[in-house]
């Protein structure tokens, strides 16, 4: 097992494996985290959070914490791993889920999702993930992939000015809160698995 002072991410040094270890073992531990990534995503979905001027869901904040939690390739591949569930038709995205979601005027937000996911893993494997301004620099440009991708399919159907008004300016203050939330959180987390490790 890795330490926690080894591992560049928290699950890393939660729970790895040894590079002896057997394939059925390594494909098992990716599978549990990926299947459980994929159901805080479909939860974080359906929080809705009063918030001005628009409510927020938790979905963005999922995104970039898995990211940063997993690193890039896992981090990567559970995101997709929740797209293709929401194109199979399983309930996980805000609006339920199918196909029609990834093809619609949101689709952008949700693909971008992925590029999200393994830029913050990235700088996180390059330590970024235990300091507060490197966290911050982080989870902050995590969320401006997602708003650029997103905005950017959007405009395919409303025009980029359209596009802001709607898809990105009322959600900014929420994307604030939800960076800020990041930020307090995988730094403790990465002392609290200090702690668990000693």
């Amino acid at each position: 097992m890795a330490s926690s002072e080894t591992s560049s991410t928290l699950i890393g040094a939660l729970w790895s494996v040894d590079a002896d270890a057997s394939r059925v073992e390594k494909l098992f531990r990716i599978a549990v985290l990926a299947f459980a990534g994929t159901a805080l995503l479909a939860i974080s979905a359906q929080i809705s959070v009063p918030m001005w001027p628009v409510p927020m869901t938790m979905q963005t904040f999922a995104v970039v914490l898995i990211g940063a939690a997993y690193g890039w390739r896992l981090g990567g591949a559970t995101v997709a791993l929740y797209l293709a569930e929401g194109a199979m038709g399983l309930p996980v995205f805000a609006n339920a889920g199918s196909v029609a979601s990834l093809v619609g005027p949101t689709a952008g937000y949700l693909v971008s999702f992925v590029a999200a996911a393994a830029l913050v893993g990235a700088l996180v494997e390059k330590g970024w993930g235990r300091s507060l301004t490197k966290t911050t620099l982080a989870m902050t440009i995590g969320t401006a992939v997602i708003f650029a991708g997103g905005v950017a399919w959007l405009s395919t159907f409303t025009g980029v000015e359209k596009a802001l008004v709607v898809g990105m300016y009322p959600f900014l203050v929420g994307a604030v809160v939800k960076i800020a939330l990041a930020v307090a959180v995988l730094p403790m987390a990465w002392k609290l698995v200090g702690k668990i490790r000693k």
